[in-house]
Formats: structure tokens, sequence, C-alpha cells
């Protein structure tokens, strides 16, 4: 199978002197809580746009101290029954945000079928899937799905080439197997079935999604309804304020 290439693998802990400050109050989730994989699509062309996004200059998960702190206890909480998580994006720059806006008004459909495969491109921004403004840009909000532990086991090295997609919302095992929990749909799928509390997915994916949600509510995290895999952290820090700094 061709596959897209991707950047190397990320160690667990890069080089101190190759990190740049971050702005007060943000922290890396790979120095805070390194038990939680990361796997930060935007980083790589396996999203919907088809190409890496501007400003994820590294596959790192940036998020204010507050969500990262609640976040790794949710990964303690799970750890229990053998469960951890894994990340897809956290804080995203307004330059992101930009590149979608931009996007949206072209007409490249190369990614279609993997992540929008009944929505019309021009519609996104009026269902809600994507907006001029995002709250990840606020530095509280995070992509994520279960996994079983370890959850580094589970983070994809490659992904499928342009000509070899598959539906996102096709049953597990007819689509991208990201993960070994059924979600019910692939990350990123915009798409009435991605809504947490759609009834369109099997039993299993309605439990996982379900799990999900209560063990992030239980740490202060609010679902957003149409997207199973993003939360908000609940009095997040810099509710307001919007950052445009990179991911590095």
């Amino acid at each position: 199978m061709r596959s897209m290439e991707l950047p190397p693998p990320v160690p667990m802990r890069a080089p101190e002197a190759t990190r740049p400050d971050l702005p007060e109050g943000f922290v890396r989730l790979s120095e805070t809580a390194p038990e939680i994989a990361r796997e930060i699509r935007y980083h790589t062309a396996y999203n919907f746009v088809g190409e890496p996004i501007d400003g994820y200059l590294a596959p790192e998960c940036i998020l204010s101290e507050e969500a990262a702190d609640a976040l790794k206890l949710v990964a303690a909480d799970l750890e229990a029954d053998g469960l951890g998580l894994k990340v897809y994006d956290c804080y995203r720059p307004q330059t992101a945000v930009n590149h979608f806006a931009r996007w949206a008004g072209g007409d490249d459909a190369s990614m279609k079928l993997a992540f929008y495969p009944d929505e019309n491109r021009g519609r996104l921004f009026q269902r809600g899937y994507i907006a001029t403004r995002s709250g990840h840009s606020r530095g509280s909000t995070v992509d994520l799905t279960l996994v079983r532990l370890p959850a580094f086991g589970h983070v994809l090295q490659s992904f499928p080439s342009p000509d070899e997609l598959q539906r996102c919302d096709r049953p597990r095992g007819e689509r991208l197997d990201e993960a070994d929990l059924d979600m019910g749909t692939a990350y990123d799928c915009l798409d009435a079935s991605a809504a947490t509390a759609s009834g369109a997915v099997s039993r299993e994916a309605q439990r996982n999604r379900q799990r999900l949600k209560g063990a992030m509510r239980a740490r202060g995290f609010i679902n957003y309804s149409k997207e199973w895999w993003h939360f908000t952290l609940g009095g997040e820090p810099f509710r307001g304020q919007y950052f445009d700094f990179p991911v590095e």
C-alpha cells in the first residue's frame, strides 16, 4: 500500500535547546503528560485540506497549563482500566484557521471521501465544522480518542495515499484503522454520524463515545456535540483570547 510521507516519529522528549519558549500559561503535553500519545494530524498531509497546515512547525500538542493538568488526570483515571488517550490536535494558531478558510474557498476536493464524504465543502462553515475563529486557538480545546495501553502503540506512522482513501463513516475494518477501540467514525469525519450521541454508529461505538465523554467530563471538559473527539475545558483561562504563535 502506497503511503504519504510522514515526519519521523517524535521522541518522548526533544532536546531542550530545540524548544522555543511558549507564551506564559502554555505548556507542551510531551513535557507535562508524556504518557499521552500524540498524533498531530495537521502537521501531516492526512487531513481534510490534504497538506500540512500553516502554523504547525512540529507535531506537538500545546495546551494551557490548566487544560494539560486536567488531561493528565483523565489519563490517570483511565489507566486503571487499561485505557489511555491519543490526541490529534490541541492549541491551533489563527494562522492555521486562516489556512482552512482559504481552502474552503477553493476547489480542491482530493480528500473529500476520507473527511467530508456527504458534505459540500462550501457549507462546512455554516454547518459548524470549521470556523473563522476556533476555540482551539484559546489553548484549552483538544481533539482526542480512547486507546488501549500502551497508548503510543496506536500512533500511526503512515497513511493512505489520496487514491486509496476510504469513507470516514464506514464501519470499523472498512475505514482507516486509527485505534483499537471503535468510535464509530474516523477522526475529523465531518459528518452527522460523528455527533457524539448519533445512533447511526454501532452500540460498541456509542458506549466508547460515552466512556470518553464521561472521563473528560469528570475532569471538567465539555464535549462539542457535533464531534465526539472535541472537548474544551470549562472555565478555560484564556476565554475570549485567540493566539497565533506557531506549534513548535
